[in-house]
């Protein structure tokens, strides 16, 4: 069972854009957080939520990565312990929750981005919403074990919609902020998009450049606040 398509050539480089994207990622919830600390608006509170949800899934596959692409005394241990004990008759079930976690964690942080700036509903009309939604987030991320590109069509459709959000609260606040936001998640729908494709070694490499870019997008943004204190 593949569960990503990288070209052996690119490994190293794979694995080291995660790292990056989770630090960016965590210090993104972390401004949030603080931001939502001072001014008690709860529209910061769920950003920093779903930007959290989002670099807790850098991290679990930054660990699955490291245990599929290295022969270290960890993943020999985990080896051992699946063989011994008989967990499993294959180690792709290891991979299997891994990459799930990363997806469903993923698409969760995204949808919580996207309702930020969403009309407010009824209570029951926000429960039915949020049910369906993370229905459907469950059923892609367990079903893109087998259509991988499952995956990256739905994070693509939250992608958009979340731009189309924040460009209406461009249209109102001007802010250039707000236009480095959007710009980021462009980037990051664009690789999505390229991701699609990903059976492709090159393209693969593509749409993973065009994801640390947006994260570097993201960290210039950040970078910006904290200089302009805005």
């Amino acid at each position: 069972m593949r569960f990503i398509f990288t070209p052996e050539w690119f490994i190293n480089g794979d694995v080291l854009i995660d790292p990056i994207s989770f630090i960016v990622l965590f210090v993104f919830f972390a401004l949030c957080l603080r931001t939502y600390k001072l001014n008690k608006k709860k529209n910061f509170l769920y950003l920093s939520a779903g930007f959290f949800l989002i670099a807790i899934a850098q991290l679990a596959l930054i660990l699955t990565k490291l245990i599929l692409y290295y022969d270290t005394p960890f993943t020999q241990t985990v080896g051992r312990v699946i063989v011994t004990y008989e967990i499993v008759s294959s180690v792709d079930i290891f991979y299997f929750i891994g990459f799930f976690m990363h997806r469903l964690l993923t698409l969760s942080g995204l949808y919580i981005i996207y309702r930020l700036p969403v009309i407010k509903k009824t209570t029951k009309e926000l429960f039915l919403a949020l049910f369906l939604a993370l229905y459907f987030i469950f059923i892609s991320a367990v079903f893109s074990s087998k259509i991988y590109y499952l995956f990256y069509i739905t994070s693509l459709s939250l992608l958009f919609l979340i731009i189309k959000n924040y460009y209406l609260v461009y249209k109102n606040n001007k802010s250039i902020n707000t236009k480095i936001l959007i710009l980021a998640f462009l980037i990051l729908a664009l690789s999505q998009a390229i991701f699609i494709f990903s059976s492709i070694g090159i393209f693969y490499v593509a749409a993973r450049i065009l994801e640390l870019a947006s994260y570097l997008i993201f960290l210039f943004l950040i970078i910006r606040i904290l200089k302009h204190k805005k």
